[in-house]
Order: C-alpha cells, then sequence, then structure tokens
C-alpha cells in the first residue's frame, strides 16, 4: 500500500473530540477481541481525561496525533510515562513510558502507526525515557505483529488469577 502524506504533532484541546472518537473505536474493536478482558469506557470520562491531560502542561504523558493532509486526525498515540519502583522492591529503576496507539481502521497499513510510534519515541527520548512497552493482549495478532516489527519483543509473562 502507499504511504499516505501526513503530519505527526502534539495534541491540543481542539483535538478532544477527535481523541475521544479514537479512544471509543478502539475500545469497540477490543471488546469484539475480548468482551471479557476489555470494556467501552463512558464517552464523558474519556473526553475528561484527554480535556485535563491537554490543559495541565506539567502533565508528564504527552499525546501526538497524526493529521492527514485534509486535516483529517486519523491517529494518535499516548505516551504515559510509569513510576520507578519503591526502594524497597527489586526491579532497577529506568525511565519508562506506555504507549497505546491507535490508528482509525480505513487508514491502517499506510504508514500511520509507524510515523506515530516514531513521533513517541522522539517525545520520550527528549524527557530521558529510556525504555517503551505496549501492553498487548496476546490474541490482538495485528497489534503484536506491528509492535514486532519496531522492535518490541516479549518482555515477559503477567499471571493473573480471577478470585471468587
Amino acid at each position: 500500500m502507499q504511504k499516505m502524506g501526513l503530519t505527526v504533532r502534539p495534541a491540543s484541546p481542539v483535538d478532544v473530540p477527535s481523541l475521544v472518537e479514537l479512544r471509543l473505536a478502539n475500545a469497540e474493536a477490543h471488546v469484539a477481541l475480548e468482551p471479557d478482558v476489555y470494556r467501552v469506557p463512558r464517552r464523558d470520562a474519556v473526553r475528561r481525561h484527554f480535556t485535563a491531560m491537554l490543559a495541565d502542561e506539567s502533565s508528564p504523558g504527552g499525546v501526538l496525533v497524526a493529521e492527514a493532509n485534509d486535516g483529517w486526525v486519523v491517529g494518535m498515540v499516548e505516551v504515559l510515562p510509569q513510576p520507578e519502583p519503591p526502594e524497597h522492591q527489586i526491579l532497577r529503576p529506568e525511565p519508562s513510558a506506555q504507549v497505546h496507539t491507535v490508528v482509525l481502521p480505513d487508514v491502517r497499513g499506510l504508514g500511520v502507526g509507524s510515523a506515530l510510534l516514531r513521533a513517541a519515541e522522539r517525545w520520550a527520548t527528549d524527557r530521558g525515557i529510556n525504555y517503551l512497552s505496549a501492553g498487548i493482549y496476546h490474541r490482538n495478532v495485528d497489534a503484536v505483529r506491528f509492535y514486532g516489527r519496531h522492535g518490541f519483543t516479549d518482555a515477559g509473562t503477567s499471571l493473573g488469577r480471577r478470585l471468587g
């Protein structure tokens, strides 16, 4: 497929409606993938999250959007710095962040996700972050493949057990 012309830039408050739509569409796709794991959050909660994050200049996280040449926001990446482990834990402290990439289905395969991820890596590096993770559900094979193409590897296994 041919790459599309786009600009990746920091999100601004004017982008909140697009960010909300991207998050909700992504949630619906994940619920279809695994309804026992995912949910569709309330629209107003998503709007409040992005409104607050973009209004707070001291927020440690970042949101970048991919905008097509016609001004249409076709994707986003959210970079969420993670706290360092407390001194009593055995993990080495390492500045890290989680990335959450969303691209509209109609433009997947056109380089949007790759452009967003490269921009997220620059954003993180500029802030001293040297490790990115992407919490991907193992059945989301497209996401696993996408992040794998960009150098993300299996970083361990997360085990869990439902109680009750």
